[in-house]
């Protein structure tokens, strides 16, 4: 297949020191797969290869205006409007997208690259024998990559189904490789590797954006919820594995709550606090964070950036939902509807309420290049995952789970939660989940794995079969997986028969 036949380029840049550090240096080579590794600088060269497709789940999409990868999570659940025709949006309002529509490539490509060069710093480390280079240190940046590729399948296989297994470099370009049903994906590769890396001796926290024992953690808890819930259902036990990792990232310690939403947009505060495994972003290259001009309201004069794209925004309905006096649906916390002009410094008051999560002012004023990181696993989220995966496992919300959620409700300044059944516990920490990571594309794989949305009219569970959006779209069995790009299957036709609906 097209990107599958990319694998055998998988480079790493040399003189990388840390994840991080990719962000600054220059490169000076490039490795492959007949490389002559000698040398420690080129083992942490062919770990370091591995993190560079997470900048994918950011990625721009080929000729769509403000298109970005990061969209399509976001406009799946209804729950987010655009500004921009060119983003493909209809598509998704109306669910009439195909095989051929915006996004489904560019993830497929990004992911599948990024585990093509998981497959050659797993295959490369081991055989590297340098001076000041310990079994230890290998097999700490073996367990680095085994998390990423874990990862990278994690979302292959929440968004394809079936995909194709490929855990080893390829030696030629025959690449006609057939889908693998998505549990064989988790018994085999994404729980396996993950289980290898917690084995590892990787530090605790890491605060230049490396893989750390906490994020191997999260990732396992995120994993077991999702394996015990659909698709998979592989079984009550997994509610249990879930909480227990999840638990231990929680009192282990290290991470926080931060105290006021606007940290979470403070450079400052990237790898820190509340955070515990970001994609690395700096301002210093032109590796920044997009995220920023593409919420910032449609041509609104508020910044110096020449595209305000407007990309994605929340419904009228969805800012509603926020129960009565929630923290964040307040002005420049999650949301905001007006700034100052750029120009005249006057207020603009926009047509509708934007993301505020990535509002990087410094860049928005002055430099045009966001330093904000991109979240993939902070401490809110875990507090949610053992909040839901212990009452599931437990038949009903034990002390600690209704603190967490509790910590959450607190800083929103809602009032505590007590004596909820299990299924009233489960609704509300559903809710939080949608309240405190919203537009984090998290909403879309959380309805995908408890088969349940949120109907911000009636603030009501529906089942996701069934449920008709705030478009008038009804979701069916068709939506519950994304169809495998046509550009893929064109030039591999074991990826046929596509996925029910395509």
């Amino acid at each position: 297949m097209k990107v599958l036949k990319n694998i055998l380029m998988a480079a790493s840049l040399l003189t990388m020191g840390s994840c991080s550090d990719f962000l600054e240096e220059t490169p000076t080579g490039f490795l492959t797969p007949e490389s002559e590794a000698s040398s420690s600088k080129v083992a942490r060269a062919y770990a370091n290869s591995a993190y560079v497709n997470l900048q994918g789940l950011l990625a721009g999409q080929p000729a769509s205006y403000g298109g970005n990868t990061y969209n399509l999570l976001e406009f799946m659940t209804g729950k987010a409007n655009s500004d921009l025709g060119q983003t493909g949006f209809v598509n998704y309002q109306n669910l009439g997208y195909t095989n051929t529509s915006f996004y489904f490539d560019t993830w497929w490509q990004q992911m599948y690259l990024g585990v093509g060069a998981c497959n050659l710093a797993l295959q490369s480390i081991p055989g590297i024998n340098a001076a000041g280079l310990t079994d230890e240190a290998k097999n700490n940046m073996l367990a680095e990559v085994h998390t990423l590729r874990a990862l990278y399948y994690f979302y292959l296989v929440r968004m394809y189904g079936a995909v194709p297994a490929v855990t080893t470099t390829p030696t030629n370009l025959d690449l006609n490789v057939a889908r693998t049903p998505a549990k064989d994906i988790y018994d085999k590769i994404i729980i396996p590797d993950l289980l290898a890396a917690e084995a590892s001796t990787l530090p605790w926290s890491n605060t230049t954006g490396n893989v750390s024992m906490s994020a191997v953690e999260s990732i396992l808890a995120d994993v077991y919820l999702t394996y015990a819930g659909a698709a998979i259902n592989g079984g009550q036990q997994y509610y249990a594995e879930s909480a227990k990792r999840s638990l231990n990232v929680i009192q282990k310690g290290g991470f926080s709550l931060f105290k006021n939403y606007t940290d979470m947009i403070n450079p400052a505060n990237k790898n820190l606090g509340e955070f515990i495994f970001q994609v690395q972003y700096a301002a210093s290259v032109p590796l920044t964070n997009p995220l920023t001009p593409l919420t910032i309201p449609n041509y609104s004069g508020i910044s110096k950036y020449a595209d305000e794209y407007g990309s994605v925004y929340p419904t009228p309905e969805f800012i509603k939902s926020f129960p009565k006096g929630d923290k964040r649906v307040e002005e420049k916390q999650f949301f905001y509807t007006t700034a100052p002009s750029i120009k005249t410094g006057q207020p603009v008051k926009f047509k509708n309420t934007y993301i505020y999560k990535w509002f990087d002012a410094n860049a928005i004023t002055s430099t045009i290049k966001s330093d904000l990181n991109y979240t993939l696993y902070r401490l809110a989220d875990v507090y949610l995952m053992y909040a839901e995966a212990s009452n599931r496992a437990e038949g009903a919300p034990n002390a600690k789970a209704v603190e967490y959620v509790n910590a959450i409700r607190a800083r929103a300044n809602l009032a505590p939660v007590s004596g909820l059944s299990q299924t009233a516990f489960e609704q509300e920490v559903w809710s939080q989940r949608y309240f405190e990571l919203c537009f984090e594309n998290k909403m879309w794989f959380d309805m995908l794995r408890t088969r349940k949305v949120r109907n911000d009219i009636t603030g009501k569970w529906d089942d996701f079969v069934g449920h008709k959006t705030v478009f008038g779209a009804t979701f069916s069995e068709k939506q519950l997986l994304f169809p495998v790009p046509r550009q893929e299957s064109d030039v591999n036709p074991n990826l046929l028969p596509n996925n029910p609906g395509f």
